[in-house]
């Protein structure tokens, strides 16, 4: 009876180890799926890690390229206008001015006018004091006197003695003596005369008189002066200066590639500084019709009426001309220029590349300068090129923003 609690138990400790060795067995599968699970997750940080620093590199080649590819602004030429307006200085100067000027020696006795004065034609200006000339012409006067008894004499025995020959009372040698002894006289009185004159004539400089109405500029003596009339070699003195204001001429040089267009009629008009945005008229009345070769420009003459005397004569004036355009042209900022040895270029940008265009210069006009020939006109110029810049090589055209800044 004690033997089968023993037989019924012997099968249970037969059967208890086997748990215990599948749990053994066990352990490595979970040990590999445990490190699989870690080389996968190692595999793919390591794989991330890579695909990262290439996915770096390429970006970092392509920033780098695109950074290689210069970033340029552009503009467009613009169509110069059919007339264009050249602006050159001109010199302001009176339509008639004169210095005045003594014809005779003396000393300033009084003057009437100074600067500023307007005077009429045939006003006295000036009176000079010729002590000189006086005395001549009083004893030239007295030779004439004399010479004119002489004659009146030499006349009453000529008339005589041709009397008397018709009588055969003296003979033709008398009367012929007679006559020529009246002739001599005649000359001598015809040159005292002439002498006479010519004293008179100085003496009447004595008086100096404006010799158009005008504005006396300058007063060059005071009374008591010496005046030399320069007869002796000596400077001649210069009293004043008299200019005629209501017209002025305006002297321009011309550049010769202007000069078939500057012709007498065409309208010009004046500014001048101390006239801010005021304009004067005037026009283009006749030229030089000569280059002159050491400027080689065209004096050309424009009038401007002056009624008021607004505009003072000696004046700096800038004249505007309205000339036509002779062909059709363009203009570009003076920055698009590049300067190589094969001549003038412009760096133009065509499907991302730039491409060095040779141009024609026409006239400087600072900032600007107009381009003859080498541009139709739809061109992408870029602006402050590179010195560096190649034909054929990429650039980028920068963005620009709504006032035209580039980004």
């Amino acid at each position: 009876m004690t033997m089968q609690p023993q037989t019924e138990n012997q099968p249970e400790a037969a059967v208890s180890p086997q748990p215990a060795t599948t749990e053994v067995r066990g352990m490595p599968r979970r040990g590999w799926l445990v490190v699989a699970v870690l080389v996968a997750i190692f595999g793919g940080v390591l794989a991330n890690g890579i695909l990262g620093r290439l996915r770096a590199s390429a970006t970092l080649r392509t920033e780098t390229d695109n950074l290689a590819i210069p970033v340029v602004s552009v503009v467009t030429p613009k169509r110069s206008a059919p007339a264009q307006e050249i602006v050159l200085p001109g010199n302001v100067q009176p339509f008639i001015s004169s210095p005045i000027f003594s014809r005779t020696n003396g000393y300033l006795k009084a003057w009437y006018f100074d600067i500023g004065a307007r005077v009429k034609k045939g006003q006295l200006l000036a009176e000079i004091e010729t002590p000189e000339v006086d005395k001549q012409l009083q004893q030239s006067r007295g030779n004439l006197a004399t010479a004119e008894a002489n004659l009146k004499l030499a006349e009453i025995t000529k008339n005589r003695y041709q009397d008397l020959l018709q009588t055969n009372a003296v003979a033709q040698q008398d009367v012929d003596n007679a006559v020529g002894t009246y002739n001599a006289n005649k000359a001598i009185v015809d040159a005292n005369q002439a002498n006479v004159n010519q004293l008179e004539a100085l003496q009447s400089f004595e008086k100096i008189y404006a010799p158009f109405d005008g504005i006396i500029t300058a007063r060059n003596t005071d009374i008591g002066d010496l005046i030399n009339a320069g007869s002796n070699g000596n400077p001649r003195t210069d009293l004043f200066h008299i200019a005629q204001p209501g017209v002025l001429r305006v002297y321009v040089n011309v550049p010769e590639e202007y000069s078939q267009v500057a012709k007498a009629g065409i309208t010009a008009t004046l500014t001048l500084a101390e006239f801010p945005g005021k304009e004067f008229p005037g026009r283009l009345v006749r030229t030089a019709d000569a280059i002159t070769s050491a400027t080689r420009t065209l004096l050309v003459e424009v009038d401007v009426d002056n009624p008021t005397g607004q505009l003072l004569s000696g004046s700096y004036a800038e004249v505007h001309f309205k000339v036509p355009g002779q062909v059709s042209t363009f203009i570009i900022p003076v920055d698009t220029l590049l300067f190589r040895k094969e001549g003038l270029r412009v760096a133009v940008v065509t499907d991302g590349k730039a491409e060095l265009v040779p141009v024609t210069p026409g006239h400087d006009f600072g900032e600007t300068i107009e381009v003859v020939s080498g541009l139709k006109g739809n061109e992408s110029i870029i602006v402050s090129p590179p010195d560096s810049i190649v034909s054929g090589q990429q650039v980028q055209i920068a963005q620009q923003t709504a006032g035209g800044a580039t980004q």
